[in-house]
C-alpha cells in the first residue's frame, strides 16, 4: 500500500545522516518555475525506461506538483520491487507552503 509523508517529516528526513532520495517526477518546464534542490529529475513518462537510474537501496520520496502523478510513480515502483517507497503529500506546493517559502508556487 502506497503511503505519504508529510513536508515536515520529508524535512526532518532529509536532514537525516541516511536521507532518503527525492525523485521529482514533473516535467522540465515545472522544475524551471520551482526546483527542489537535490532532486533526482525524470518527468513521469520517462521513469519506466529510466528505472536504471533510481536506486533499489534506498528510500525513495517521489514528488510532483500536487501529489496525483507522484502517487502513480509510486504505486509504478512498488509494483516493480521497489521496497521503500513514499508520496510527498500535497507535493511541491505542499512543501513551498509548509517547509521552504522561497520555492515559487504556481
Amino acid at each position: 500500500m502506497l503511503q505519504q509523508i508529510p513536508p515536515s517529516d520529508l524535512s526532518r528526513r532529509l536532514a537525516s545522516t541516511e536521507p532518503p532520495l527525492v525523485l521529482d517526477v514533473r516535467e522540465p518546464g515545472e522544475i524551471a518555475i520551482a526546483r527542489m534542490k537535490g532532486a533526482l529529475e525524470i518527468p513521469m513518462n520517462d521513469v519506466p525506461r529510466r528505472l536504471d537510474e533510481i536506486p533499489q537501496d534506498r528510500e525513495i520520496v517521489v514528488v510532483c506538483h500536487h501529489g496525483m502523478r507522484s502517487a502513480q510513480v509510486a504505486s509504478f515502483l512498488l509494483d516493480r520491487g521497489y521496497e521503500r517507497v513514499l508520496n510527498l503529500a500535497g507535493g511541491i506546493d505542499a512543501w513551498a507552503l509548509h517547509v521552504d517559502p522561497s520555492i515559487r508556487r504556481y
